[in-house]
């Protein structure tokens, strides 16, 4: 991320509202490649596109003025951050108008990675079980939400959180565990 993608979103932080127009292009194909990963794990068959879900999410993003961007790797885990809560939103709407039947699956395996040969989890269930780790411990549900669901490396992940990368091995280590745990019992 340019520096002067770092300056127009502190302008926007700050309210300057003409810097949003500026910014699209400059964020666009990062805000693609998270919905690209984001996007990889619905069902084949949704209805929501890709470029819907960045033009939603910006939209989003831009509305957040009292954020201090930090960098590539803070904007990086606001932008998956909304992405997922847009995401998760539409299929409880979904699931809502079927009164629960049918609900949306997402591909997950033991890592916590999409795969083919992965077995399929309610992405409902995958966000309440997280939102229960973020009342257990925060920081391991931060570390899920880069690496999972923003895409995020071990090193970026640890620069966004400002800790080592072996305390984001060992706490992703130890929220993947917990999480399919939860997800086994969910089933």
């Amino acid at each position: 991320m340019s520096d002067e993608t770092i300056q127009l979103l502190a302008a926007l932080s700050r309210g300057e509202t003409d810097a949003a127009e500026k910014l699209l292009p400059l964020v666009y194909n990062e805000l693609k490649g998270i919905a690209a990963r984001q996007m990889q794990r619905e069902r084949s068959d949704h209805t929501l596109q890709p470029t819907a879900l960045v033009h939603e999410a910006y939209l989003k993003l831009i509305d957040q003025n009292r954020v201090e961007w930090q960098g590539r790797a803070h904007f990086c885990a606001i932008a998956a951050n909304v992405m997922r809560r847009i995401l998760v939103d539409y299929a409880r709407q979904k699931n809502a108008a079927k009164r629960g039947a049918g609900a949306q699956k997402i591909a997950i395996d033991e890592n916590l990675t999409p795969d083919q040969a992965s077995r399929d989890v309610d992405l409902v269930a995958l966000d309440d079980a997280l939102e229960r780790l973020t009342a257990l411990n925060p920081r391991h549900a931060r570390i899920v939400e880069l690496r999972y669901f923003g895409g995020l490396t071990v090193e970026e992940t640890a620069a966004a959180l400002d800790i080592s990368a072996s305390t984001v091995k060992n706490d992703w280590r130890a929220a993947k565990a917990w999480l399919l745990t939860q997800l086994e019992e969910a089933e």
